[in-house]
């Protein structure tokens, strides 16, 4: 099993920047490519940006230029650096652990960009 804890979600005003981390612990050394997703009220959740273990990234359009996705396999941790928000950024951000047979999922953390 992996575990995946998410911090550093909070409120900021829009052009403003966070920075989301997520930390894995237990069976990490499955753990291939990681990602982070987003749910916003009422919508389905979306894939913002995925980062493999060689460090090969992938971007949403809609974040392309503002977010930054990148990983320290030593700390076995992903960061979100999140940039020029937009309060269509607001929702509830997820880190996501890709293992040998199976999906790892962290409790999300909440971002609320105010305009």
């Amino acid at each position: 099993q992996v575990q995946l804890v998410e911090s550093g979600g909070g409120l900021v005003q829009a052009v403003g920047s966070l920075r989301l981390s997520c930390a894995a612990s237990g069976r990490v050394g499955s753990i291939s490519t990681m990602a982070w997703y987003r749910q916003a009220p009422g919508k389905q959740r979306e894939l913002v940006a995925t980062i493999t273990s060689g460090g090969r990234t992938n971007y949403a359009d809609s974040v392309k230029g503002r977010f930054t996705i990148s990983r320290d396999n030593a700390k076995y941790t992903v960061y979100l650096q999140m940039n020029s928000l937009k309060p269509e950024d607001t929702a509830v951000y997820y880190c996501n652990a890709v293992g040998y047979a199976r999906d790892y999922w962290g409790q999300g953390t909440q971002v609320i960009v105010s305009s």
